[in-house]
């Protein structure tokens, strides 16, 4: 999402509102967020040292600009069922960046989508239950796509979230 978001505006079509800078209790606010998303008002107010309500309109104002973009589960793919996983690059047709993006979402398993510079145009990250199904997404739903010209498949053989632990 954030690569629409920085194209487009969020996806209810609104722009954002242009960047404010963050001061170091927005930065710690981030922090602790990250590592604990679950993390209430209450106790990410008293680890930054500000009032409740001080830290509640932070937050609110982090998301209203976009800097937070949501609240969610780091998932182990392995353990859900998921464990293949693989980076397929891919070269598209110019200009086609924002149909295939929305193709691309579409797929069972994308996880990431980059539009990128260099040997090829897109960066896409896909977990799948095994290399049969990885199969039939590259060879049968990727490159069924017309405006993909050719793919190549970078299998993972091991990953490590750099986000920092719960």
């Amino acid at each position: 999402m954030a690569a629409e978001q920085l194209a487009d505006g969020p996806q209810d079509g609104t722009p954002l509102p242009p960047p404010r800078p963050l001061d170091a209790i927005d930065q710690d606010i981030l922090k602790i967020l990250q590592s604990d998303g679950r993390a209430s008002i209450r106790s990410v107010a008293e680890r930054v040292h500000v009032s409740r309500a001080n830290a509640y309109a932070r937050i609110n104002r982090l998301v209203e600009d976009g800097v937070i973009r949501g609240f969610g589960a780091r998932v182990d793919h392995e353990r859900a069922g998921h464990g293949t996983s693989a980076y397929v690059t891919l070269k598209i047709v110019q200009n086609t960046w924002r149909t295939v993006r929305e193709q691309l979402r579409q797929l069972p398993g994308a996880s990431h989508i980059a539009l990128v510079g260099g040997d090829f145009d897109v960066l896409l990250l896909v977990h799948t239950p095994d290399n049969r199904a990885l199969r039939e997404l590259v060879l049968t739903r990727l490159q069924a796509i017309p405006e993909v010209l050719s793919t190549r498949t970078l299998l993972v053989f091991e990953e490590e979230d750099l986000e920092p632990e719960a």
